[in-house]
């Protein structure tokens, strides 16, 4: 497997700061996609041994959530046999953090049913990950609002509680954002903070 770049303090994929691992090798194709030179399989370099143990002493600090895997696609089935024994030594290593997945594959009916993308390191490998992002990027449902994707018809979530009840379970994260809300909110409540201190003063 090749991978065209390693983020060490990402902020934009998924809860917190993350490591994020760019794999290569995408047969979705999406219009618009913000990395299409990750399509080609051969782009970037080997993932080798020297990168698992870079990535891994970075999940180290305690700042650091976790883990995002995206491409590139990580779960075309190339991908999976060789992510599948390095996402477990993750997991064993910190057990306390988060793994992270973006897939234009779809969770119930594409990864856990019979397709192109499932193969026999599909169900192990998404009992690794805690939240998966799933669905291809459709540019004519970008939406900026949104949290941790990039279109309204993707979806996040919660893998664990999605495999222990057979049903599809959304994260909390699959809900809209609307930062500049919460931005005006919480400088009002500051501002009023200061007035009553000021006043009481």
């Amino acid at each position: 497997m090749n991978y065209g770049n390693i983020k060490y303090n990402d902020i934009a994929n998924g809860e917190g700061v993350r490591v994020s691992l760019f794999v290569s090798g995408c047969t979705h194709h999406c219009k618009n996609c913000f990395n299409k030179e990750t399509w080609d399989f051969n782009y970037g370099k080997p993932f080798t041994e020297k990168e698992e143990d870079a990535i891994i002493k970075a999940l180290a600090p305690s700042h650091i959530n976790g883990l995002t895997l995206l491409g590139g696609e990580p779960m075309e089935p190339a991908n999976q046999k060789a992510l599948l024994p390095f996402v477990k030594k993750v997991r064993q290593l910190y057990p306390n953090k988060t793994i992270w997945c973006y897939s234009g594959y779809l969770f119930d009916k594409e990864l856990l049913s019979q397709s192109r993308a499932f193969c026999p390191w599909t169900r192990e490998l998404l009992s690794q990950i805690d939240v998966l992002v799933d669905g291809k990027f459709v540019d004519e449902l970008k939406d900026i609002t949104l949290r941790f994707k990039g279109s309204s018809n993707q979806r996040v979530i919660d893998v664990k509680q999605s495999l222990a009840t057979g049903r599809v379970v959304l994260s909390p994260y699959n809900e809209k954002r609307n930062a500049q809300t919460s931005l005006v909110k919480n400088l009002t409540n500051k501002i009023e903070q200061n007035k009553t201190a000021n006043t009481s003063l």
